[in-house]
């Protein structure tokens, strides 16, 4: 009976306690170990994003993801990260957090069942009750943690995926920024490449890295960058001309020739040099790049070379031009052209002039090499007087000892006018909308001899007259006109005058093909005025 009343004491008492244990400390116990557990998962995935987002060591992938390599990209670059690294870092994150979250739950799970469930090591009296609460406390806390997750992933997923928008949205503004800013230098048909003539949209670019060399193809603002990208090797480049690319090294997408230096930063000009063999295209060339650069030694526009290739072919040129020599006749393979830049501030621009073989404008089918005529709108057309047959037969025997005839072109200047003019238009070139210089060359061989008569040699319309009355060529006059928007008629001589100076005849010509435009043919200045 004693032991009955004892029992019933203990019972009554342990009731108590539980009712109390229940009443008072349970709450405070499933709360705490709720919050414990949430803060634990939420730390988890913290330590994911960290791992995934920053670090990305092994610890941090998962299998079924083969990791991300910029070798595996069509460019030598990694892309931008709201271009696809975003979402796959979204993915990887999400992963890892859910597998550590079953495993966390699992474990806590596991662990309180072993130490107050099933291998207790006080008496079961108090310990399944306390393990019963933490249970309701691990599964409060799975739950608020998961919730919080599932916020924080939605979260997640609105913010990378506005991002996406917002960094394409930007990335397309800016092409199309770059496309307006090309459109306004008249470069949206493309640049041309002086190694092969062809229109580039766009170089490749060459990473300036150590030891890279890798070829961008497009560098452009996109998914591999908006204003930087970052090349496999590491290096940051610009993706806009207007942030710094043209300082990387261009190259021609089709010849994989080296682009001029300043190719996409300022407006370009081409300048085609048509005429037949020896007719004297290259050393007219040579005096009117010795014209510009005298000039802007005068305090004339500013002048200086786009790339190295031309100022070492510049040098030869000038060298052969002060010796009064004859310069080698261009190679019947395609030249790279002569660039330049010319003027300052926004008049600044890269000019480009080709002095091609005269044999690619006798046969029809070496003119199509001659690409560049798409995007000329000013072309110089040099006429050798001695390559007419008829002058030459005109004039006396003194007249003919006193010129070297071997050094006449032998081709037909109207045979070559033909040709090209066809290959232009074949080419989509607009001549109508485009301009002609005829440079009648070897003018000082002309004067010397007096077969001027009574013909201005400063003036457009009296050169057209001695062209038609003298040698014959009013047919070809007449198509030249009827061919080209405007034609202006120059006597030239590629010579040194007096004091080292190019003969002033090369001064107007000059002018007109690279200044204003606004030369009447009835000036002559010493000095070209670049505009």
């Amino acid at each position: 009976m004693t032991e009955l009343i004892v029992y019933v004491l203990l019972g009554s008492l342990y009731i108590a306690v539980l009712i109390v244990y229940v009443a008072v400390a349970l709450p405070v116990i499933v709360v705490g170990r709720s919050l414990g557990l949430t803060g634990q998962l939420l730390w988890h995935h913290g330590q994911v994003l960290v791992g995934v987002v920053h670090r990305r060591t092994p610890a941090y992938r998962i299998p079924k993801l083969p990791p991300y390599r910029p070798q595996d990209e069509p460019e030598p670059a990694y892309r931008q990260y709201f271009h696809g690294p975003a979402t796959r870092d979204l993915h990887t994150a999400c992963l890892l957090t859910a597998g550590r979250f079953r495993r966390t739950v699992a474990d806590s799970f596991t662990s309180t069942t072993a130490e107050y469930l099933a291998q207790p090591a006080a008496s079961r009296l108090a310990t399944v009750p306390f393990g019963l609460t933490l249970f309701a406390g691990l599964g409060l806390g799975a739950v608020l943690a998961a919730v919080l997750l599932a916020l924080l992933f939605l979260l997640h997923v609105v913010l990378v995926y506005v991002a996406q928008g917002m960094v394409r949205v930007t990335a397309g503004t800016l092409r199309a920024v770059d496309r307006a800013v090309l459109r306004a230098k008249n470069l949206h048909r493309g640049m041309v490449c002086p190694q092969c003539y062809e229109l580039v949209e766009y170089p490749v670019y060459e990473c300036p890295g150590d030891g890279c060399r890798r070829r961008h193809r497009d560098i452009r603002p996109g998914r591999y960058g908006v204003l930087k990208r970052r090349c496999a090797c590491g290096r940051k480049l610009p993706t806009l001309i207007l942030t710094g690319s043209h300082r990387l090294k261009g190259i021609c997408p089709y010849c994989e020739g080296a682009m001029s230096d300043s190719t996409g930063l300022v407006a370009e000009t081409v300048l085609p040099m048509v005429g037949g063999t020896a007719a004297g295209k290259t050393q007219l060339m040579a005096a009117m790049l010795m014209t510009l650069f005298d000039a802007a030694g005068r305090g004339g526009p500013p002048a200086e070379f786009a790339d190295r290739s031309t100022a070492a072919k510049y040098e030869v040129l000038r060298e052969v031009l002060t010796i009064r020599g004859n310069p080698l006749g261009t190679q019947r393979a395609l030249p790279a052209a002569h660039s330049l830049l010319l003027g300052k501030g926004r008049s600044r621009r890269l000019v480009h002039i080709f002095d091609t073989a005269g044999e690619r404008f006798v046969k029809l089918e070496d003119t199509d090499a001659l690409r560049y005529a798409r995007t000329a709108r000013t072309f110089v057309f040099v006429l050798d007087p001695l390559s007419v047959a008829a002058f030459w037969q005109g004039l006396s025997p003194g007249q003919q000892a006193g010129v070297d005839r071997t050094l006449a072109s032998p081709v037909d200047p109207e045979l070559v006018f033909n040709q090209s003019t066809q290959t232009m238009k074949r080419m989509n070139g607009d001549l109508t909308q485009s301009r002609l210089a005829v440079a009648v060359s070897k003018y000082d061989v002309l004067h010397r001899q007096r077969l001027l008569g009574e013909h201005r040699p400063d003036d457009s319309a009296s050169t057209r007259a001695w062209l038609v009355d003298v040698l014959g060529l009013g047919n070809l006059a007449r198509a030249m006109e009827m061919e080209f928007r405007e034609v202006r008629f120059f006597f030239t001589a590629a010579v040194i005058a007096e004091e080292e100076q190019v003969d002033a005849s090369i001064v107007p010509l000059t002018d007109w093909c690279l200044g204003s435009g606004r030369y009447d043919g009835r000036t002559s200045t010493d000095r070209v005025s670049v505009r």
